[in-house]
């Protein structure tokens, strides 16, 4: 015995101009944050273009963060490794915090804030770029990494939210975004993506050349 049921049409739902008063209040506070991040565009473009020099003359960038920002850590990282837009050659990029059996390792042996900076003792070099991610700019791990970076002769860059703070004054340079951790984070996606635009440029105009 076959029984057809025959659907029934959804109720058409009265849109409530009140309802998306909370998402419209997180993308005013987004465009806040992002209004500050365009205030550094040349400062960007300055970090794009240092990378791919150094990238190209076979120095690797070393990337790290913590929660949202080891995500942001590992785009990085893949963008660069593999492609951004179109196809390229491919440059040494590591997210530190990717490495789960280290991470675990150092952490259990020696501390979780020294995770990211035992990896840079044993991957930096000098003249490699070492980028650390942070909304709060106090990550004790991304602090001691840092240290590491700039004794071995590594050029260091934080990328956070509101400065000055503990990362950016134990950094050579740095970009701070103001705004609340989301606004921040989603921020520094969208510069993330700046620096990339400026690298692939750069390397298509050094390919187009012949240097």
């Amino acid at each position: 015995m076959t029984i057809t049921t025959t659907a029934q049409p959804r109720k058409n739902r009265r849109h409530d101009p009140a309802s998306g008063e909370r998402v419209t209040a997180h993308l005013e506070g987004l465009r806040a944050a992002l209004a500050c991040a365009m205030r550094h565009a040349s400062h960007l473009e300055e970090w794009g273009d240092h990378l791919a020099t150094r990238l190209r003359s076979g120095a690797r960038l070393l990337v790290a963060g913590n929660g949202g920002s080891a995500a942001e850590a590992q785009h990085l990282a893949a963008e660069l490794v593999g492609r951004y837009r179109g196809d390229r050659e491919a440059y040494s990029a590591i997210a530190l915090n990717a490495e789960t059996s280290s991470l675990t390792a150092i952490g259990n042996d020696y501390g979780f804030a020294e995770v990211f900076a035992r990896q840079v003792r044993a991957h930096a070099r000098a003249g490699d770029v070492v980028l650390l991610i942070s909304t709060s700019g106090a990550s004790r791990n991304l602090i001691e990494a840092a240290r590491a970076a700039r004794a071995l002769g590594a050029t260091t860059w934080a990328l956070t939210g509101e400065g000055p703070n503990p990362l950016t004054t134990v950094c050579d340079d740095a970009i701070c975004i103001d705004g609340a951790s989301p606004h921040v984070q989603e921020s520094q996606l969208a510069a993330i993506h700046a620096i990339c635009e400026v690298f692939d440029e750069r390397v298509a105009d050094s390919a187009r050349s012949g240097s």
